[in-house]
């Protein structure tokens, strides 16, 4: 241990400082937390208890005191309270005794015993007190490592002191929020003021690294981790840290440490406060940095942030959290674990030779840098929750960067912009589209986050987007026209949003004027400001949508299809062509803030304000243009994306954070590109891939994108996009069974080979690797699945009328291929864009290879094969295009020609979310006399369709008789104007490995539209 973490550890106090019992305020009224530990420790008798320890909500690390009034109803009045525990219940009374012991007792953190203070209703912290409700997640070790067993002699029941007249804090207080109850605990007085020395628990500001000559603290570059010394992880850990610290001097009092968010979706500020010096703890216990815990039952509560599914969800902020002091404390003693970790560790030693060390993401440090861009992403996300808070609760902090100069340069109109004055006027700039590769290099020297690693090559149409991001100003026009009041500018979740938020204007405006005049002012993060009608607009993704939609119906767009946002290959092509993508991976100065301060970004021909240049955002014509035209292409604000976030090619996690992207891999989160005027580090490179659920707000606008083709966005499954193929991968892998689909839709190399090696079932034969391992009775009459469906459509003689055929859901064009070789033309498309681009790459005779499974992790890697007869003129006949099943109705509207004489349809009905819309659209893409082929095994699931879509496989309510899909698909299709001509069971084999198969049998119906 070093001289300095042995200094202050030295000086330990305990964790629970005061005494008496505190009345909680929760939602079924007041609750005295020695009534709910009374409660915990009777539950122990036969037949009581309820599992609420270890339960928690939603799996989070903080404990409800909604929960603890369910679970001890009637403590308050003195009842007898039931307040059971998961693992603490009648037979393990000595369990349940040492744990209350050690939750309750004085908690010290260099491992002495605690002292056995059951029965001591006087001693015990709140804060721990209400943790006896934590979930059962990581911390029974760490509070085992932390705290001596302490369980001699008997128990007794604590003592309970609930008069009106007590001194427990939050005492008549029940008609308030319940968060109340963390106020007037003596931290109010040296907070309502500007934080002075003492509060830095590592270096003030104004000496930090990063500070100018004024003493104004920006972000250092982000470091690069071929040469990595101790000096230098010291100097980018200081400035990581102080900034955030010094972010936090922004609150005024300790209201708004406690005060939940008001849209209730995050945690109040107090648990980031904690959050990110316990993130370096537990990381590099995980890593083998450290070897013990700082403060165990902290790392437990402070664990795991939000990220809320609903826009509703309010129940995660009443609970007792500790006092700001504890929590100052903690971070004192985090900061010196980490310096100590810094200057002591073997693994950052480099002989000597002043060189440093290079840390990959097989070092152990991987886990330091892993917490100092952790922190910067707090840094950001925590400034949105600032500027939220109410203005009187948040002051400047002194070495604070200062706003943009435009807002002292000019004056502003509360209202009525006009363009050309008040803000630019905004044109639409063409752009060439070309092939775009993302993904960042494994040996690339800096910290990436799992989900920048890997690879995928995306084909983007030519495009047009605006030469500024949308500006106040231009949405004025929006807001002053109605169109927070017109529901058909929003999405379904979008309107329900808005009117949960009684939404009228964005968030960070502020009304100024009498109602309905349309005057504003500004809110930054720390100050209320005349508005800037030239700054770009801070809205959420439904918000950018509702205008993209409006703008299309006011005044057309500049091509055959609507107004949409950008996609995050468009943005990688208008970006500065010095920084982008491709010159980052051939030099790492080009990923512009590996070499450049924040005091230094706004500068120079590629000048942005990034990295916290200044502390707001800037006029949108304030900096060069990129080489394609296009303003803030970096910096200023976030733009939203049409893409969900999703992970690469061979994307892996990394096992220090083994949940940082997957559990939003779910077509729920919105990505979000370029940064913003407060992204530092990791954030801020051109390799950063960040998300956020569509209603959140995060420094973020958009710019509009207008094309003739569809967006070249990745789309998962879930969420507001359909998409077959995604949903088709997803049956396929819930029927082979592998854990690699892991509930999600990951366009993987593994689904990829399963799909290649189902269409094109010749591949493996020059390298002897056979479809199905021989044996007696082997179901070979299940291979050849996607011919025997096209074969199918051409037996069913299709009247000729031009000749051409479709193919939707086509994955990877094995059927494709064999249409081709009896229709003058083929059109065939996918939700996945992987299997596009590997059907297109076979279509141009490139030799794709993949593997094929063989046994636990050994493979045999094939060449793709052609089945006999699919020869260059097939070839030729075939256009791939990603596009969705759902949509034909548009493509019958919006595409030239789009009717045929054959459609197929193979295993997807019954993955899409609304089969509906695919089914309807037959009548106006299908010729007279052509015939439609749906094959289905109507496998219905709700993760891919609502209930209320499914044809059938339910019982009627009324009639409970069975309602069969076969029989509604008939109802339909006939409906439309269909008759049914051809009825077989088609069966399938999918290859798991060499040893196992799922045999699935599907039924093939053909359909011929009547004359």
């Amino acid at each position: 241990m070093s001289m300095l973490l042995a200094a202050r550890k030295s000086a330990l106090r305990p964790a629970a400082r005061w005494g008496g019992p505190t009345v909680v305020s929760g939602r079924r009224g007041g609750l005295v937390l020695s009534d709910a530990v009374r409660a915990l420790l009777t539950a122990s008798e036969p037949g009581i208890g309820a599992d609420v320890v270890g339960a928690g909500v939603g799996g989070r690390s903080f404990h409800s005191l909604g929960a603890i009034a369910k679970g001890a109803t009637g403590a308050a009045k003195g009842g007898a309270a039931r307040l059971g525990a998961a693992k603490l219940g009648a037979n393990n009374h000595a369990q349940l005794v040492r744990t209350t012991s050690a939750l309750l007792g004085t908690t010290y953190a260099d491992g002495q015993s605690a002292p056995n203070l059951v029965g001591r209703s006087k001693v015990g912290n709140p804060s721990t007190m209400a943790f006896l409700g934590i979930r059962a997640k990581s911390s029974g070790a760490a509070f085992r490592h932390q705290v001596e067993d302490d369980h001699d002699g008997g128990y007794e029941t604590l003592a309970t002191d609930a008069s009106p007249g007590g001194d427990g804090v939050g005492a008549g207080r029940s008609h308030q929020e319940a968060w109340m109850v963390n106020l007037g605990r003596g931290d109010d007085a040296w907070l309502s003021r500007p934080r002075e020395a003492e509060w830095f628990t590592g270096l003030e500001p104004s000496v930090c690294p990063g500070a100018d000559a004024k003493g104004i603290l920006r972000s250092l570059p982000l470091p690069n981790l071929s040469a990595v010394t101790r000096h230098g992880a010291k100097e980018y850990f200081d400035n990581s840290w102080t900034l955030y610290e010094m972010l936090f001097a922004g609150l005024k009092g300790e209201e708004p440490f406690y005060r939940p968010p008001v849209h209730g979706l995050r945690h109040p500020q107090i648990f980031y406060y904690g959050h990110t010096p316990c993130l370096y703890i537990n990381k590099l216990r995980v890593a083998g940095v450290l070897e013990q815990p700082v403060n165990a039952y902290f790392e437990s509560i402070f664990e795991v942030g939000v990220d809320e599914m609903l826009w509703d969800d309010m129940h995660k902020n009443d609970m007792v959290w500790p006092t700001i002091s504890e929590v100052h404390e903690y971070r004192k003693d985090v900061y010196d674990a980490v310096v100590d970790a810094i200057l002591t560790h073997p693994s950052l030693d480099d002989g000597g030779s002043g060189k440093g060390v290079v840390v990959n993401q097989d070092h152990p440090m991987w886990a330091l840098f892993m917490g100092f861009e952790h922190e910067r992403i707090h840094l950001e996300t925590s400034s949105v929750l600032f500027r939220e808070t109410p203005i009187e609760l948040v002051q400047k902090p002194a070495s604070w960067p200062g706003l943009h100069p435009s807002v002292y340069e000019t004056t502003s109109k509360l209202s009525h912009p006009v363009v050309g004055e008040d803000y630019p006027r905004n044109e639409m700039i063409a752009v060439q589209g070309k092939s775009v590769q993302l993904g960042k290099p494994l040996d690339f020297p800096s910290y990436g986050w799992d989900n920048e690693y890997g690879d995928r090559t995306v084909s983007v149409p030519d495009f047009q987007a605006s030469k500024h991001m949308i500006t106040n100003g231009e949405y004025w026009q929006f807001v002053a026209e109605g169109g927070y009041r017109n529901k058909e500018y929003w999405c379904e979740d979008g309107w329900a949003w808005r009117s949960h938020r009684n939404m009228k204007w964005p968030f960070f405006w502020k009304p100024v004027g009498p109602q309905g005049s349309h005057e504003y002012g500004l809110r930054t993060i720390f100050e209320e400001i005349p508005m800037r009608w030239d700054w770009p607009v801070d809205v959420t993704y439904y918000e950018s949508k509702a205008f993209c939609r409006w703008k299309t119906e006011k005044d057309g767009s500049p091509t055959s299809k609507p107004y949409r946002v950008l996609t995050e290959a468009e943005h990688q092509i208008i970006r500065p062509d010095a920084h982008n993508l491709d010159a980052a991976r051939s030099s790492a100065s080009a990923d512009k803030v590996m070499v450049t301060s924040g005091a230094e970004f706004s500068s120079g021909a590629t000048g942005a304000n990034l990295n916290m240049a200044f502390s707001s955002h800037n006029p949108v014509d304030e900096y060069p243009p990129s080489h394609t035209g296009h303003h803030d292409t970096v910096g200023n604000a976030w733009e939203w994306t049409e893409d969900h976030f999703n992970p690469l090619r061979n994307f892996e996690v990394h096992h220090v954070y083994d949940d940082f992207s997957t559990p939003c891999f779910d077509g729920k989160h919105s990505m979000i590109v370029g940064g913003s005027f407060m992204s530092t580090g990791d954030e801020a490179s051109v390799f950063a891939r960040f998300h956020f659920r569509p209603h959140f707000l995060q420094h973020s606008g958009f710019r509009l994108v207008a094309s003739d083709e569809d967006a070249p966005a990745t789309h998962l499954f879930e969420g507001s996009f359909a998409g077959q193929a995604a949903a088709a991968a997803r049956d396929e892998a819930s029927d082979v069974g592998t854990e690699e689909a892991n509930g999600n839709v990951y366009e993987t190399e593994n689904l990829l080979g399963m799909y290649l090696g189902l269409h094109f079932p010749s591949s493996g034969s020059t390298e002897g690797v056979d479809p199905i391992m021989d044996h007696a009775n082997s179901p070979t009459h299940g291979l050849r699945f996607p011919q025997r469906v096209a074969d199918l459509l051409v037996s069913l003689k299709p009247a000729r009328t031009n000749g051409r055929a479709l193919d939707v859901g086509c994955a990877v064009g094995g059927a494709s291929f064999e249409l081709a070789k009896s229709f003058d033309q083929v059109e065939a498309f996918d939700f996945s864009e992987s299997f596009v681009e590997a059907a297109k790459r076979i279509q141009s005779g490139e030799q794709l290879t993949f593997n094929v499974p063989i046994e636990g992790d050994i493979t045999e890697e094939v060449t793709v094969a052609h089945e006999p007869g699919v020869d260059a003129d097939a070839l030729s006949r075939v256009n791939f295009f990603r596009g969705d099943a759902c949509a034909l109705s548009e493509y019958a509207e919006s595409k030239e020609g789009f009717a045929f004489d054959g459609i197929i349809m193979a295993n997807l009905l019954c993955r899409l979310p609304d089969p509906m819309a695919c089914l309807n659209a037959m009548p106006a893409i299908v010729n007279e006399g052509g015939v439609v082929v749906i094959v289905t095994p109507f496998t219905w699931l709700e993760e891919f369709t609502p209930r209320s879509k499914w044809l059938g496989g339910f019982n009627d309510p009324v009639s409970q008789q069975p309602m069969h899909s076969k029989e509604r698909l008939k109802e339909v299709m006939e409906k439309l104007g269909f008759e049914k001509i051809h009825e077989e069971q088609m069966p399938l084999v999918i290859r798991e490995h060499r040893r196992k198969y799922q045999y699935i049998v599907s039924e093939a119906t053909g359909w011929r539209k009547k004359e």
